[in-house]
């Protein structure tokens, strides 16, 4: 967590992300007539498919990045933008990742480019960092660099649940939270910690050791929101029900010695990763959080 300052969006350290194909951002872009003076945004109807709610700075800033991409590329004139999402924006699911990765993928593709994943993946970070983990899969790893492809992580494609306690808009963005992390005292030393978790993580995947994923990735975000937590000034996303989601994930870890992988966002809802053949145990864990709360899941749907 943290941003290289005036580095173009760099990390502050490296991550490993899971990418969740289940939830997806869709961008048609279609050209103005010729008296057209601006680019514009509207939202994208479609079954399914709810609008982000985008702020006057938020729809100011994906319009940027359009027309950044229109420079980059010498594309004249102007368009119109429709976007929506099947989840909700600005709750930690990483909507704006989802977002911006679509609309450079779906210009490149309007203005019949030719650039390889790479190549989008950078200059999607122009206009969200963590977009450029979007253009791979399963596994994307992170550098102040750039975003490459993982292979070979030990357990094939992972069963993948969100549990959303809440939709709503949380009051501090991502990119205020990449700044205020800075000003907390349990910031130092954060790079080197989270660089020594990546690196004792990737090698439990490889080496198929579950249980020590798990720990890993739950020290992680526990200490990427106790960063919040202790900034200046001071905030939160976990709220009481998320907390009950994770107290109920730490039982299932202690009465059987094995579960999903655990991990928050920027926000208040909780993903889980489950090995494939952990799905009888997936189904009974979605089933129960669902009595609370809407569950997306990767081999489930929107429930």
């Amino acid at each position: 967590m943290g941003k290289v300052e005036g580095t173009g969006n760099r990390p502050t350290n490296a991550s490993l992300s899971y990418t969740m194909n289940h939830l997806v951002t869709e961008v048609s872009i279609a050209a103005l007539p010729k008296e057209a003076t601006e680019d514009r945004w509207r939202p994208l109807v479609k079954p399914g498919f709810g609008a982000p709610a985008l702020s006057e700075t938020g729809r100011a800033k994906f319009l940027n990045h359009f027309r950044f991409l229109k420079e980059t590329w010498g594309v004249p004139g102007f368009h119109e933008i429709a976007s929506a999402n099947n989840f909700p924006s600005d709750c930690g699911l990483a909507s704006s990742a989802s977002s911006f990765a679509a609309l450079t993928k779906a210009a490149a593709r309007a203005f019949g480019r030719g650039e390889s994943a790479e190549e989008l993946s950078r200059l999607s970070r122009r206009g969200s960092g963590s977009s450029c983990r979007s253009f791979f899969s399963p596994w994307a790893l992170w550098r102040e660099e750039g975003a490459e492809s993982v292979d070979d992580l030990g357990f094939g494609d992972l069963l993948h649940a969100a549990v959303v306690v809440s939709a709503g808009m949380k009051q501090v963005s991502s990119s205020e939270a990449h700044r205020r992390v800075l000003s907390s005292p349990k910031f130092a030393g954060r790079p080197e910690r989270a660089e020594q978790r990546l690196r004792e993580l990737m090698s439990a995947l490889r080496e198929k050791n579950w249980t020590e994923a798990h720990r890993v990735t739950w020290d992680e975000f526990v200490d990427m929101h106790e960063l919040f937590e202790t900034s200046q000034p001071a905030f939160g996303y976990r709220n009481r029900a998320s907390k009950d989601v994770v107290d109920a994930c730490r039982h299932i870890w202690s009465f059987k010695n094995d579960g999903p992988l655990v991990t928050m966002d920027a926000g208040p809802n909780v993903h889980l990763l489950f090995r494939p053949d952990q799905r009888e145990l997936a189904d009974k864990m979605v089933t129960h959080f669902q009595e609370k709360h809407v569950v997306m899941s990767s081999w489930r749907g929107l429930k």
